[in-house]
């Protein structure tokens, strides 16, 4: 079995969403400077880095991250490569995919990949999300999963709506993977956010397995 990490590293200084608190981690404690041991301290968002996005975040009565089914977590899921042509993850494109009806998790390889390699230092508006439509494409075909290749699912100018259709649904979204390396296919999906309780995301470790 091959595993692949699809996780972003945190470290202080890494891009967060516009208006998030900037990671610092740091030892506190250092075995060099006399300390018993090492000991480290962190603060950041619960949306950094590679997360998941729970309903409760746009949802007042959705599940929290805490409240995730593992089984939606773990599991089957495609991953689906578009042309970098792609600007916006619309219902047109998600028509011409390859859908599996069992498989009920998907992540979406698109060119923002390329940043995590290129310019992962700033913040790019222009990264590709799903659309409003495109969202509602994904809920009709009872996805239960979906993952993108930057911070957000939906478009920088037009988060809300997306996120509400998506989440209202309770579909549950991955932001922030690194699928740079992956190649489109079926893989064994294991995705692991810490178990915040009542909030409305978490860092998560996702790997993907294949045979």
């Amino acid at each position: 079995m091959k595993i692949h990490d699809v996780t972003l590293t945190v470290q202080t200084g890494m891009t967060v969403w516009p208006g998030d608190i900037p990671v610092e981690l740091y030892r506190k404690e250092k075995i060099e400077e006399g300390g018993m041991a090492n000991n480290s301290n962190i603060s950041m968002g619960v949306h950094t880095g590679t997360h998941v996005d729970s309903p409760y975040h746009f949802i007042p009565d959705g599940f929290k991250v805490d409240q995730i089914p593992l089984d939606t977590l773990v599991g089957l899921v495609d991953v689906f490569e578009l042309p970098d042509r792609v600007k916006v993850i619309d219902a047109a494109i998600i028509k011409s995919l390859s859908f599996t009806p069992e498989v009920k998790r998907v992540l979406f390889k698109t060119r923002n990949s390329k940043i995590w390699s290129t310019s992962p230092e700033f913040f790019h508006e222009d990264f590709v999300g799903i659309s409003a439509d495109g969202a509602k494409e994904l809920v009709e075909r009872d996805v239960r999963l979906v993952g993108i290749d930057y911070l957000s699912a939906a478009p920088f100018t037009e988060s809300k709506p997306p996120h509400d259709i998506l989440l209202g649904a309770g579909v549950v979204l991955i932001e922030g993977l690194d699928l740079s390396k992956i190649m489109p296919g079926r893989y064994t999906l294991a995705c692991l956010p810490l178990k915040l309780k009542d909030t409305d995301g978490a860092p998560a470790r996702v790997i993907l397995m294949e045979e």
